[in-house]
């Protein structure tokens, strides 16, 4: 449905198609319940908490797409709209446009689930950056 983008390797490394790839991995098949703006918390480097968005699935799993921040390099969603009518299509694919910084979830209707994305690979590549993605089961928590 959208045509794979490609950046300038001055750009970006690869780190934001592999990050497209692990959200259509754990997305794709499923139908979304519910997507709100929240929280997770991170072990990484300390226990911490960030800001993230939290995709509820049908199979009673929860995809946190963590911001990050990395001195001058990021990730972060800026905005995300949930199309009601949609959400009980299953979700057949995940692409972006403009530059990555328009992501879809979609299905056979449309767009089921639209993130706008600010990001930027700082000095590259020295930094970090890229949505840190997890998958956790429900009863995990």
């Amino acid at each position: 449905m959208y045509t794979e983008e490609t950046l300038s390797e001055n750009d970006d490394d690869g780190t934001m198609p592999d990050n497209v790839d692990t959200l259509r991995d754990a997305v794709v098949g499923h139908r979304i319940v519910s997507a709100e703006g929240g929280e997770a918390t991170i072990d990484q480097w300390g226990y911490r908490v960030v800001t993230a968005l939290v995709i509820t699935l049908d199979n009673g799993r929860r995809v946190e797409l963590q911001n990050t921040d990395d001195c001058c390099a990021y990730t972060e969603l800026d905005s995300f709209l949930l199309n009601p009518d949609r959400v009980d299509h299953l979700i057949t694919g995940v692409g972006t446009t403009d530059g990555y910084t328009t992501w879809h979830i979609f299905a056979d209707m449309g767009d089921v689930l639209e993130l706008s994305v600010g990001w930027s690979s700082g000095n590259p590549f020295y930094y970090g950056y890229g949505f840190d993605i997890s998958v956790k089961e429900l009863a995990d928590e």
